[in-house]
């Protein structure tokens, strides 16, 4: 009987977890089960899986570690769970989220319902106009620091669950494995990859920042996703005076400011004046700066603080398009090319293109370019010709049938 276990855990938030996981995808964990392999025998699986937590004799196994390369020659470690790890971790996000949630600040916008990155843009795009100064800040491998007994004593102020306390302190506590089989013991952090990892790192930085915010500082707004933070500062004074504050607080959480990363950045526009040596930072995968854009109503043109796309998004997405290497594909179909690339570009365009939709539509541009390339590859005629010809060739097709995501918005070879 389900009332004879230890913990009182319900059947169906085993299932509802499940359905989650599956939604989200993902890969293999260190023992190779698939989602698919997991599902061939779901009702059993689950059922085991509820047995063994309601028991008190679950224990999540090692959390596969892959190695991400990082753009300035780093790695960022990333911990994959296997599938049944997930569907628990799961079960506990479902469990705790709705009693975490309205403890949140305001400002805090990463991992929470009807919240996202463009909303965290989008807020600090008006503060921009409204306060002179940001710090922005950089926390060195935040999710690699996080201290397992200051998380904890986090965790425990809102959750008296028992079975939810005993699983996350085994599974902050999990080692890392390569698939060859090496061992790495954690005594700290919670892995990227995890699907609980995202609601504790947030409830860390919760109490080591945004509620130290509001008791200290609550005259200064800031923008957090995750531990991507930037804080509005009307003078530069209080910008370098926050700055020093901030290393001390997090010292005291365990955690390190980023030196060369944290700076502080003069948002610099028509109304502000002055030689300053930062005027730009990135944020959320966007550049801040001073941009030449147009009074509608005026006709005139003026410098505003604006976010684009940065030069480091640009550079992924250019090296994902050379990845494809569409050159070598000159066997496979235009269609069938759209079919399996227009998911990834449709994410590039729904995210980079919300705000000065012009710099991503460049970007887009070069693709067009390179599809130009693939249709010199494909057929003879075009491979003794200039490339301009195979890309208006390519803009009548496109103006015909938008198969490609961008060409649907308008963004297709176009005489140049």
């Amino acid at each position: 009987m389900q009332g004879a276990k230890p913990f009182n855990i319900d059947r169906w938030l085993i299932f509802e977890a499940f359905k989650s996981v599956k939604s989200n995808k993902g890969s293999a964990g260190i023992d190779g089960v698939t989602i698919e392999q997991y599902e061939a025998n779901l009702k059993q699986n689950l059922y085991k899986l509820w047995n063994r937590m309601s028991s008190g004799s679950y224990l999540p196994k090692s959390v596969r570690l892959v190695e991400i390369p990082k753009s300035n020659g780093g790695k960022r470690p990333l911990g994959i769970p296997t599938v049944e790890d997930r569907i628990a971790q799961m079960a506990a996000v479902k469990m705790i989220s709705p009693i975490l949630e309205p403890n949140f600040h305001d400002d805090s916008y990463a991992y929470r319902p009807n919240r996202s990155a463009h909303h965290a843009l989008a807020k600090a795009r008006t503060r921009c106009w409204e306060y002179d100064w940001v710090l922005d800040m950089d926390i060195s491998k935040f999710f690699d620091t996080i201290d397992h007994e200051l998380l904890m004593k986090a965790v425990k102020c809102h959750i008296q669950e028992r079975w939810v306390l005993l699983y996350i302190e085994r599974w902050l506590k999990v080692s890392y494995e390569t698939l060859d089989g090496k061992v790495t013991e954690r005594e700290m952090g919670v892995p990227q990859g995890s699907v609980i990892g995202p609601v504790l790192a947030n409830l860390f930085l919760h109490y080591c920042f945004d509620k130290w915010m509001t008791i200290h500082h609550p005259e200064i707004p800031f923008e957090r996703y995750a531990d991507d933070t930037i804080c509005h500062c009307r003078t530069k004074y209080e910008a370098e005076t926050l700055n020093a504050e901030l290393r001390k607080r997090f010292a005291q959480c365990k955690l390190k400011l980023n030196e060369e990363k944290t700076k502080i950045v003069y948002c610099k526009d028509n109304r502000r004046r002055g030689y300053h040596d930062q005027i730009s930072f990135d944020f959320l995968g966007y550049t801040f700066r001073p941009r030449k854009t147009m009074n509608k109503a005026q006709h005139k043109a003026f410098t505003r603080f604006l976010p684009a796309i940065s030069n480091k998004s640009k550079k992924k997405i250019k090296d994902e398009i050379r990845s494809w290497n569409l050159r070598s594909k000159a066997h496979t179909p235009l269609d069938l090319i759209a079919k399996y690339t227009n998911p990834v570009i449709k994410g590039w365009m729904n995210y980079y293109g919300k705000f000065e939709p012009m710099e991503m539509k460049l970007v887009m541009m070069g693709l067009n370019v390179t599809l130009a390339q693939w249709a010199k590859a494909k057929y003879k005629h075009f491979r003794r010709k200039p490339w301009i010809v195979a890309y208006k060739w390519l803009g009548d097709i496109a103006r015909r049938s938008p198969m490609f995501y961008h060409w649907q918005l308008g963004v297709y070879p176009k005489n140049v």
